[in-house]
């Protein structure tokens, strides 16, 4: 599977600046469904953000998924990979 790379930064409430990829397939080009994505992961962490626009979150690239992000898109229409100060 084909899957659009789309870099993200937001701050956080502490002045931090998260850093993360929202991966998705690449026949999706919807931006408001991709940071809806974005915004859907944001909800779940035990800190808060400022708000994720086009700003913040760059289509990147395109590159061929592994088994396992294929297989959280089927079940979750995403994935995310966390690289900078996610946690």
């Amino acid at each position: 599977m084909k899957v659009s790379v789309w870099d993200t930064y937001v701050l956080r409430e502490d002045g931090k600046q998260m850093h993360f990829d929202i991966v998705v397939p690449s026949s999706l080009t919807d931006e408001i469904t991709i940071f809806n994505f974005g915004k859907s992961y944001l909800k779940d962490k035990s800190f808060g953000t400022k708000d994720l626009t086009s700003k913040e979150c760059k289509f990147c690239h395109i590159e061929h998924a592994s088994d396992e992000i294929i297989s959280t898109i089927n079940k979750n229409g995403f994935y995310i990979i966390e690289i900078e100060n996610c946690n």
